[in-house]
Formats: C-alpha cells, structure tokens, sequence
C-alpha cells in the first residue's frame, strides 16, 4: 500500500519489453543495421504514444532517467538559459524535494525564490493552493513558475489550468511536476496551459529509471539549456543513449492507464474510503491529513487523488507505527525523504505541528490493491496503533 512511492510493473508492460533485452537489442541511434532500425521504429511508436497520452508532439518529449531529471532539466534548463527574463522562481511550500531542493541549489547561486503557502488544515480544501497567490507573486523579473499537479503526501490536485493561463497572460513560463497525476487523472497539456511537464513510469505500472519531460515547441517554443551533453541525442536537449525497453514500458503503461482510468477510479476511492472508515471508526484521534476526500475542485472534478490516504495518528509515531506493521507497505512521508529524519514538510506546511506530523502513516493504493489488503491493512493498522499506545500508557 506504499504506490505513491512506487508501483509493481504491470506483466503486460514487462511482456512489451522484454524482447528489447534480448533479440531486438539495438540501439536507436545506429544507423545502416536492422537491429537500429528496429529499436528506433519502437522507440518512435512509443514516443508517439506517450505525447498523445498528453496531448503533445512527439518532438516535445524529452526522455530521462525519471521525474527527479526531468525537474532538474526543466528548472535549471530555464534558469541558467542566456536570455531569461531574470531570476526570480515561484514555487509552493508542498512540492516534492525535486522542485525544492533545486530550487534551494539555485537561490544559493543568487536566485531570488518565492514559496507559496496553501490552504490550511482545518479546511475543505487543505493543501490546495489559490491561483491568485501565483497571480500576486509573479513580478516583471519572473523566470518560472513551477506547481506540482497531485501532491505526493496528501494527494491534493491543484488547479494548473487556471494557474496556466495567470502565467500565459504575463508571459511566464510554468513548469509542472504531474508525477502523480499521469495515468490517475486526465493530464493534457493544452488545456493545462503548462509550457514544461514532469513525470515518470514507475508511478504508473512501468519500470524504473525512465521518465520524460514535456518541452513545448510552440506559443511559446520553450528553450532549454542542456544538464546532460554528450552525443546529440534528442535534438541535443539530452545527451545519452536512449533506454529502449524502458521507453517501450512508458509508452505501454500509459496506455494501460488510460484505457482503464474511468473504471480504475472509481474502484481506487472505493477502497481508499473502505480503507478510512475502518481506521477512523477504531482508532481515537485519528485525523485525515489533506483536503476532504469528498472534496470538489472549482471545475467540478475530485480535489484529491482517488488512492491517497494519509492519517495523522495524534499520539503514536508514524516510523514506530511502521515497525510494529513490518508486513505492511507504508510510509511516514515521501519515500525520497525517507532517509531524512525530519516530519513530513508537506503536513507542517499545512498547519501540523511536528509531532503530529510525524505521527503520519501515507497510503497509496493502486491497481493490484484488493479489498482483502484494505481490510488486513486496517487491521493490522489498529493493532499497532494499540499496541503502542497500551506501552506508552503509564
């Protein structure tokens, strides 16, 4: 129950890769060989899927190693561009540490970053963060603005689409980070009205160690300076030997998840919510960490991810709560930070204070999930958080 971190690859995706490991070995940028050919013509195919999953040209995917590359391409790829328009970066308080961390390397290098609180806990809509404070924040020497889709803790989904057309209309470029969106929610990037885009196929039923940046190619055509130089590869905005079966199980996941969003959905939010009512209904003090999971976005849409749960359990630590449940798949936050000792920043951005924000257990369920796992993950879930308490208790 940990799919927020990552996601089993899919055994349709592992079968559409598979050959590229052995027979159809080549690599796309040989030429005069059948076995070149062969790979670019996958390779092509594939691309051709990923940019119509997103409503792109093939020529504006960019393909990486995953999400972490592809925000540091996107954001130092504007940044450190000759001719930018200055160096002040919006961002928000809630994004991942890929967006926060470079963001940090950058204001150390004399950038001037602006970082936007959201809604608080307490509210229907907590975590979501108002498209006017991107408005009020932009200032004529604004470079990017970069605001994630989904949250990766609490699940929010903010509203790009309105923040898109604030950035289009004071002709700022927007960089999303829709690493939890892709292949959950319906992602276009016309209608997003994003000039750069993140994601990556791990979170979606694909392998590791691929993931793709979205480059707009017209109104305006976005321009990149180069983090990886070396051989020319895609239009030389990122060198390096593309991953063949990688970008075969990208392309093969995303049309899985696109095929089977609707009915998928829904059966996400009926167990996530199976999920709460038995914890919640057994377990004293429990609270749901981010918006209303009834909650409605202004276009009308879920406000949050139908696989997202996370509860803050008041009294007991969430690392100590994941001990006592070795043979449950959590976590106490980001799986990227899980190295850090610090609470969760996303929950005490939100209004949480440290120890409640380290008393946090994060669900992500996702297509393999079954209502046998829900209801053992309640159980155990409760048992622990007894358990522990029936310790502490002097």
């Amino acid at each position: 129950m940990d799919n927020h971190a990552t996601t089993r690859v899919d055994p349709r995706v592992v079968d559409a890769m598979l050959p590229f490991f052995s027979e159809a070995y080549g690599n796309a940028s040989s030429v005069g060989h059948v076995w070149g050919d062969h790979a670019r013509q996958a390779v092509e195919d594939a691309t051709e899927t990923v940019a119509r999953s997103l409503n792109a040209l093939s020529e504006e995917i960019v393909f990486t190693s995953g999400a972490t590359e592809s925000n540091n391409l996107a954001i130092h790829g504007v940044c450190q561009r000759p001719r930018r328009r200055g160096n002040h970066i919006v961002s928000v308080t809630t994004e991942h540490k890929a967006i926060l961390d470079p963001l940090a390397r950058l204001s150390r290098k004399g950038h001037d970053v602006t970082l936007l609180n959201v809604e608080p806990t307490g509210s229907q809509q907590a975590g979501w963060l108002d498209p006017q404070k991107v408005a009020n924040a932009i200032r004529d020497d604004t470079c990017l603005v970069t605001v994630m889709l989904a949250n990766n803790e609490i699940g929010v989904i903010h509203s790009l689409a309105e923040i898109g057309i604030i950035c289009k209309q004071q002709e700022v470029l927007l960089h999303c980070d829709a690493t939890q969106a892709v292949g959950k929610i319906p992602v276009d990037v016309k209608n997003l009205n994003v000039d750069l885009l993140s994601c990556t196929a791990h979170k979606l039923y694909g392998p590791k160690g691929i993931g793709l940046l979205y480059v707009r190619s017209r109104d305006p055509s976005v321009r990149l300076e180069p983090q990886i130089s070396g051989g020319g590869q895609q239009k030389n905005r990122r060198g390096g030997t593309l991953n063949v079966a990688g970008i075969v199980g990208f392309g093969t996941a995303i049309e899985l998840c696109l095929e089977e969003m609707v009915d998928e959905t829904k059966r996400l939010a009926g167990l996530r919510n199976r999920l709460a009512d038995e914890i919640c209904s057994q377990v004293t003090g429990a609270t749901i960490c981010g918006p209303a999971m009834d909650a409605s976005s202004r276009s009308g849409g879920p406000l949050r991810l139908a696989g997202n749960l996370n509860i803050s359990f008041g009294d007991v630590d969430g690392q100590a709560l994941q001990l006592e449940m070795g043979n449950l798949a959590v976590s106490s936050g980001a799986a990227c930070t899980s190295t850090n000792p610090e609470p969760s920043h996303v929950l005490q951005a939100i209004g949480f204070d440290e120890d409640a924000a380290r008393s946090s257990l994060r669900f992500g369920l996702g297509r393999f999930n079954t209502e046998e796992d829900v209801d053992f993950a309640a159980s155990s879930v409760v048992k622990a958080v007894q358990r522990l308490r029936k310790l502490a208790s002097p």
